[in-house]
C-alpha cells in the first residue's frame, strides 16, 4: 500500500494523493497486457470522467467513519482504506453517468461535453462505462480481500447497482414518447423512481439528479463495515437513510418547480420533461375534475406559456404548504427515528447526514 506521507491537514488533497494511487495500480493491473495507446485511454478517460466532481460522495464515507470513531484519531491506513471506498463511490458515480448521459442525450456534463461527445469517443463510451464498473472489484479485491467484511462490500456495491438500474428502468420506460399516461403517477411509483437516485444525488450543472436514499446508505454501509459492525445489526440505519432519501427526493422535486434558478444553477424541467415529480402526484390527488382534465392534456409539453399555467395550478392547490408541511412533519419523524437509536455515534452520523440536508434550498 502506497503511503500518504503522514497525517493529511487537508482531507481533499488526501483523497486525491489515493486517486492517483489507485489509477496507477488500474494501468499496471498484471492481469491485462495493455499496449501504450489502450493505457493512455483509459488515463485519458478516468481523468475525464471520475475526479472532476464535487467529490462529496467519496469524502463523505471519510467524514461517516470519522463520526463512527467518535473523536478518535485515524490511522494513516484507516484514512487510506477509507479513501479507497469513497473513490469506489465515486467509480461507480462516474460509471452510472457516463451511460445515464448516453441515454439521456445530453451534452455537458461538470462543465464540459459529456464523455460520448468528445471527438473520437463516440459509443466507445458504453464499453469505458462498462470498464469503470469493473475497476471497483479489483480495487476492493487489491485491498480488502483480507478483510472480513470483504464479501459484505462486494454484496453492497452489487446491490447498490441493480437498485440504481431498477430505479432507472422504471424513470425511462414511463417517460417513452407515444406512451405517456399520467394516470400511472401515483405515490408508490414515485417512491419506487427515486431509488435511482443510489449515487447521483444533487445537482451537477444544473442537471438535476435523484434521491439520496442509497446514495447514503452506500456511504454509511462502508463505514460501518469498516468499523467492524454486521449490515444485518443496522436495518434501522437503512430505513432512516431512505426515509431520508425520500425527504431529499420530494425536496428535489419541489426545487425543480419552485427554487431560485440562481440558487439551483439552472430553470427546472420536470414539467416539461413529463417527470413523475412529487409535484405533480400530489397535484392529482388534490385537484377537481376540471384541473385533472388540463394536467392531462398539458403536462409534459415544453410550452413555456403552458408550463407556467401548471405552476399557477400547483399554486391554487397550495402546494407550498403542502411541501412546508410535509417537510416539517419528515423532520420530525426522522428525528424520532434518529434518536431511539441505541448508538450515540449512529445517532451523531446520521443527524449530520439530515443536518446538510433539512431546509435546503439546492
Amino acid at each position: 500500500m502506497a503511503a500518504l506521507n503522514g497525517a493529511a491537514t487537508d482531507l481533499k488533497s488526501t483523497f486525491l494523493r489515493v486517486y492517483s494511487v489507485l489509477k496507477s495500480e488500474l494501468l499496471h493491473d498484471p492481469a491485462f497486457d495493455f499496449t501504450d495507446d489502450s493505457r493512455q485511454w483509459v488515463d485519458r478517460m478516468l481523468d475525464y470522467n471520475v475526479p472532476g466532481g464535487k467529490l462529496n460522495r467519496g469524502l463523505s464515507v471519510i467524514d461517516s467513519y470519522e463520526l463512527l470513531k467518535e473523536g478518535k484519531e485515524l490511522t494513516e491506513d484507516e484514512v487510506f482504506l477509507a479513501c479507497v471506498l469513497g473513490w469506489c463511490i465515486e467509480w461507480l458515480q462516474a460509471y452510472f453517468l457516463v451511460l445515464d448521459d448516453i441515454m439521456d442525450g445530453s451534452h455537458t456534463r461538470r462543465g464540459q461535453p459529456c464523455w460520448f461527445r468528445v471527438p473520437k469517443v463516440g459509443i466507445i463510451a458504453i464499453n469505458d462505462g462498462i470498464l469503470l464498473r469493473n475497476h471497483i472489484p479489483r480495487m476492493l479485491k487489491k485491498h480488502f480481500r483480507e478483510k472480513p467484511y470483504y464479501v459484505d462490500l462486494l454484496d453492497l456495491f452489487n446491490e447498490v447497482e441493480f437498485q440504481t438500474a431498477s430505479g432507472q428502468m422504471i424513470d425511462l420506460i414511463t417517460t417513452l414518447e407515444g406512451e405517456k399516461d399520467l394516470s400511472k403517477y401515483t405515490l408508490p411509483l414515485l417512491l419506487q423512481n427515486s431509488k435511482r437516485g443510489i449515487i447521483t444525488s444533487g445537482r451537477e450543472d444544473g442537471k438535476k439528479l435523484s434521491s439520496i436514499s442509497y446514495a447514503t446508505t452506500d456511504m454509511v454501509a462502508c463505514a460501518l463495515l469498516m468499523s467492524g459492525e454486521s449490515l444485518d445489526n443496522h436495518i434501522d440505519v437503512k430505513n432512516i437513510l431512505v426515509e431520508m432519501g425520500t425527504y431529499f427526493q420530494v425536496q428535489d422535486d419541489y426545487l425543480d418547480c419552485f427554487g431560485d434558478p440562481k440558487v439551483i444553477g439552472k430553470i427546472g424541467t420536470d414539467i416539461e420533461d413529463f417527470k413523475c415529480s412529487w409535484m405533480v402526484v400530489k397535484a392529482l390527488e388534490l385537484c377537481n375534475e376540471e384541473q385533472k382534465k388540463f394536467l392531462y392534456e398539458h403536462y409534459g409539453k415544453a410550452d413555456p406559456a403552458i408550463v407556467e399555467k401548471v405552476k399557477e395550478l400547483y399554486k391554487a392547490l397550495a402546494l407550498k404548504d403542502v411541501f412546508s408541511e410535509y417537510e416539517s412533519k419528515s423532520y420530525e419523524k426522522l428525528i424520532t427515528f434518529i434518536e431511539s437509536h441505541p448508538s450515540k455515534a449512529v445517532q451523531g452520523l446520521l443527524k449530520s447526514f439530515l443536518g446538510k440536508i433539512y431546509k435546503r434550498q439546492k
